[in-house]
């Protein structure tokens, strides 16, 4: 079986040199070092290893995590966060780009590996799922099947995330009766998780439902989603890290 390999973002040289010696013994290859974001930005397509470790915090600023944001936009390649960081605002921030697990520091060996296979599990079963979610077009029309399909009642309106009610016709959302006041583009993408309720909306499926124009990108679809998420009073929308996102029934 082929090595695992592995990039080490990390400006702290002997946590760099522990990390690749404790790595090394459980039969990882570390393909690259680099102690700053921009070299490693200039060399991830060379290498295309098949994980990242990037400590969150290069040069004590957020260069950590702007790396993380160019590799989720343009590579298909999971990242793993080391840090010493208990700051809420910084893991928060952090958490945004949706990593695939964080090593805290100072790190044992034991956890470290156990957290890259959980990764690389990760990565492979999301890429698994979106084959299976494949790239089916869900227009105006079927979605409008779906949301009908899904009544308690004869009325037009949908229960769902516990307090929430989608009122089919009217297109509003409400949370314990109270209308939530939402643009246009997030009402649609709520609309879309609401009529696939309990499955998987791939980032392409909402880029055609929402935009139905070209122009639209994965980041544009994260953007919405952030803002519709600090507007909806409890978090009912679930990132399947990678493909899309989804409500559960």
């Amino acid at each position: 079986m082929d090595k695992h390999t592995i990039i080490i973002v990390e400006d702290d040289e002997i946590t760099a040199l522990n990390l690749k010696l404790s790595l090394q013994k459980h039969g990882y290859e570390i393909v690259a070092m680099y102690d700053n974001s921009e070299e490693a930005k200039e060399k991830i397509a060379s290498y295309r290893p098949d994980v990242i470790i990037i400590d969150i915090s290069l040069q004590e600023s957020s260069d950590g995590i702007e790396l993380a944001k160019t590799i989720r936009q343009n590579y298909a390649i999971p990242f793993i966060y080391l840090t010493s960081y208990s700051d809420d605002d910084i893991i928060a921030e952090a958490a945004k780009t949706e990593p695939y697990g964080y090593i805290v520091k100072p790190f044992d060996p034991s956890s470290l590996h156990a957290t890259i296979q959980m990764a690389i599990f990760k990565f492979e079963m999301e890429n698994k799922r979106s084959e299976e979610v494949g790239t089916t077009k869900l227009d105006q029309n079927s979605v409008e099947k779906l949301l009908y399909a899904k009544r308690e009642s004869e009325k037009p309106i949908i229960s769902f995330g516990n307090g929430y009610l989608l009122e089919i016709v009217q297109d509003e959302i409400l949370y314990n009766h109270e209308k939530i006041k939402l643009t246009k583009k997030e009402r649609a993408i709520l609309r879309l998780l609401v009529a696939k309720l309990g499955h998987t909306i791939s980032f392409s499926q909402a880029i055609d439902y929402v935009w139905k124009e070209n122009g639209a990108t994965e980041n544009s679809i994260r953007t919405l989603m952030w803002r519709l998420r600090s507007k909806l009073p409890s978090d009912i929308i679930k990132n399947a890290s990678g493909i899309g996102y989804y409500i559960e029934k």
